[in-house]
């Protein structure tokens, strides 16, 4: 056990280094789940997927994202991806939280990622940004609803409510938002 505990995720940012706290099951079922969705999508196509794998954006930014989809096979090293993926997502963890949502969310946006999607296992909600003439916009924000919280919508806000999502770069993947959080 002693080789475990001395194992340590560290990211890489503006020169200076930051070590990442061990993520909660809650987290690791939600990334477990979206990246086993994008696998299947996947297999066969030019693009692949990736659970925590180094992005090195240059000399002093190395990050971690919690899954990344990279289509361009020459960025993909022995044991690192070399420039920007075209789809990254965090799942936000309390230590992490507003790094993901402020630094590397501009780090994102500068080093040109297409898409960007921070995930909230809390409240089981999901932020999309897309990047457009080189800046992010949201898209929307998805939510996962129980039976109760569901129940309590008005016919209106139901019908305003998307309960499935795509990732910008395939029209044909549609996502259920329950499917994430199960």
């Amino acid at each position: 056990m002693e080789a475990l505990s001395d194992y340590q995720k560290i990211e890489l940012i503006h020169g200076n280094e930051y070590a990442m706290s061990p993520a909660t099951i809650k987290h690791i079922i939600v990334q477990r789940n979206l990246s086993g969705i994008i696998w299947n999508f996947l297999r066969g196509k030019r693009c692949q997927v990736f659970a925590e794998a180094e992005v090195i954006f240059d000399e002093n930014i190395h990050l971690i994202p919690d899954l990344l989809v990279v289509c361009n096979k020459e960025k993909i090293k022995k044991n690192f991806i070399q420039g920007a993926p075209d789809f990254i997502v965090e799942v936000l963890s309390p230590s992490t939280k507003r790094r993901d949502m402020t630094v590397k969310k501009d780090i994102y946006e500068k080093y040109g990622v297409k898409e960007y999607w921070l995930i909230n296992p809390k409240d089981e909600s999901i932020e999309v940004y897309l990047l457009n003439e080189g800046k992010y916009q949201l898209d929307n924000i998805y939510h996962n609803f129980d039976e109760e919280d569901w129940a309590a919508l008005t016919e209106k806000e139901k019908s305003e409510q998307q309960l499935s999502l795509k990732i910008s770069l395939y029209d044909d993947l549609e996502i259920l938002v329950k499917d994430i959080f199960e």
